[in-house]
């Protein structure tokens, strides 16, 4: 007898949120292969992104929530750190 598989809805939220963003970033990379520029795969995620909170959480939660990115752009909090290869 095979043991169960697990599933991500049986996983934690920290697996869900690291399997989320595996998807996220696989779909990123396939646009670009098919030439979809950088810039315009940043605003549409975003959009996205922001239409899906809406739609959860409703706009006066989403307007405060990214109330304070502007602050946390500012201190590099969404700055890659890479290193020279």
């Amino acid at each position: 007898m095979r043991p169960a598989r697990q599933t991500l809805e049986d996983s934690d939220d920290d697996a869900r949120t690291q399997a989320a963003l595996r998807y996220i970033l696989d779909a990123w990379e396939e646009a670009l292969r098919d030439g979809i520029e950088p810039q315009m795969l940043a605003n549409a995620a975003l959009f996205a992104a922001l239409a899906d909170l809406v739609s959860a959480y409703g706009e006066d939660a989403v307007a405060k929530m990214t109330g304070g990115l502007s602050r946390r752009i500012q201190h590099g909090e969404f700055t890659l750190k890479r290193t020279a290869q």
